[in-house]
């Protein structure tokens, strides 16, 4: 009786405590997403827009490296460490420029006849898909047209992976992207940053700067990360969408498992 007793104390303590965590998680998604729409301007619709600043008859691809601006050499703005690498290689790291429109920095260009957009937000990552969609908007970028390359706290320093649609997984700024497109069809660049050890919270690992010794293996993770997004984006284009491709609306995840390790 004694053990029986202690155990509904117990859960009579536990319960309330769960209960207020798990409201004040959903109140501060639902939160984020009215912030989303505000900063849309849209009234809960999707913010896909006919105008296209590029005009071509080719395939537009837009590349978004995701982060907090200002934290770029923390974990997790890894994505725009790996863009900056991308700029590089395509010898256009001098033309970033903002956009006010798209609240965030951009780069024009083309790679084998496809013309790209490169996109670093200038949103915090919570909300780094207002930038997101805004630029898929103004450019005329489908979301399967949109590439996310992001940290990953579940692979190791020196892994990385593309996954073509999906849930979030606990990342918030890819939350916020499909929260904003209202789709989860977006392919996505995983990086490694792996777990933090021992006391260390995850959010004091993910918003701190890596190691000298990390540094030396971000190096190649780097030249490994610009290698598969060539890869990716030099593909010939395919053909038109049957019923089953990766264009369907939100929920939509036939091609989620599909992934190409790196």
């Amino acid at each position: 009786m004694t053990l029986i007793t202690a155990w509904n104390r117990f859960r009579r303590f536990v319960s309330p405590l769960v209960h207020k965590f798990l409201s004040f998680v959903t109140m501060r998604r639902l939160l984020t997403r009215v912030l989303h729409r505000v900063l849309l301007n849209e009234s809960f619709s999707p913010v896909m827009v006919p105008e296209a600043e590029i005009h071509s008859h080719g395939r537009r691809k837009l590349v978004v490296g995701l982060g907090n601006p200002g934290m770029e050499g923390t974990r997790h703005s890894v994505g725009m460490a790996v863009l900056g690498a991308l700029a590089a290689r395509l010898d256009v790291a001098d033309r970033w420029r903002g956009d006010k429109q798209v609240s965030g920095e951009v780069i024009v260009s083309e790679i084998q006849h496809t013309h790209v957009v490169l996109l670093r937000p200038r949103l915090l990552m919570n909300i780094n898909g207002v930038s997101v969609a805004k630029a898929a908007g103004k450019y005329g970028v489908r979301p399967e047209d949109i590439l996310l390359v992001h940290d990953e706290l579940d692979k190791p320093l020196g892994k990385i992976n593309i996954k073509l649609g999906g849930s979030a997984r606990g990342h918030n700024g890819v939350r916020s992207c499909v929260d904003c497109l209202q789709t989860d069809v977006m392919q996505r660049l995983r990086v490694g940053i792996g777990r933090p050890t021992g006391k260390m919270s995850v959010e004091r690992h993910v918003l701190g700067r890596f190691s000298s010794e990390e540094r030396k293996v971000l190096d190649s993770v780097l030249v490994q990360s610009v290698d598969l997004l060539l890869s990716q984006l030099s593909q010939q284009e395919s053909k038109p969408d049957s019923p089953s491709s990766p264009s369907s609306p939100a929920g939509g995840r036939g091609a989620a498992q599909k992934r190409t390790e790196g």
